[in-house]
């Protein structure tokens, strides 16, 4: 599904040059779920808005189910993201001023789905999530955890093939956090290709590989045994 070769990303100013990701390699195939981990400033969070089409490389390669994205402008990019990705961030990322069920419907306004059946959808991944008995609630009338699952059905509401996770348990306590790994450890199951930014090691072990990244390179993969 992903494929990046020799894909680097500069950063310039007028006084210095960053090098945020130096000719990665990487390929995830499609059902795949992949932690990507390392310290702070490493690259994580750009190759994350690369892969989501967020942002654009340098130099190098992404290919996108078969397709090399990698020169496209902002309009077909915006176009396949919308119809294949779907984003998770630490900070849930959520309108104040919406319930909980607009919140996630607003994922689905961009596609030409009638009214009814965006609420029916709305419903069913509402059921999906354990977050039903909230949809009339705003955001800051839930507990982190159930922000957090609000912003998961946002993701999925649309069939994405992929999922891309930004530290999303960063801002729960260790047992909402456990809960939410085990929602996209869930989606997996069910074909959901997953790429998560983490910290925690833990949670990292919910994927089936590791990639860790330093100073904008891969350093290390680590596969993890099947159960």
């Amino acid at each position: 599904m992903i494929k990046l070769e020799d894909l680097s990303k500069l950063y310039r100013t007028d006084e210095v040059e960053t090098v945020a990701l130096n000719a990665v390699n990487i390929d995830i195939e499609a059902g795949e779920f992949v932690a990507v981990m390392g310290p702070s400033g490493c690259g994580k969070s750009t190759l994350l808005n690369i892969v989501g089409m967020l942002d654009s490389p340098s130099a190098g390669s992404y290919w996108f189910a078969g397709e090399n994205v990698a020169g496209y402008g902002e309009a077909k990019l915006a176009e396949i993201r919308k119809h294949n990705i779907g984003f998770i961030f630490q900070s849930f990322n959520l309108i104040d001023e919406l319930t909980v069920a607009e919140n996630i419907e607003l994922a689905l306004l961009y596609h030409k789905i009638a009214a009814g059946d965006r609420r029916d959808r709305v419903g069913h991944i509402m059921e999906k999530v354990g977050i039903s008995h909230r949809a009339k609630h705003k955001p800051s009338q839930l507990s982190g955890g159930q922000q957090q699952r609000v912003a998961v059905a946002r993701a999925i509401v649309g069939d994405q093939k992929l999922i891309l996770a930004d530290e999303p348990t960063g801002n729960l306590d260790s047992a909402h956090g456990q809960e939410v790994m085990e929602m996209l450890q869930g989606l997996n199951g069910e074909g959901t290709t997953i790429v998560m930014v983490t910290h925690s090691p833990s949670h990292a072990e919910y994927a089936k590989r590791t990639i860790n990244l330093f100073d904008g390179e891969v350093v290390t993969e680590d596969l993890r045994a099947a159960v």
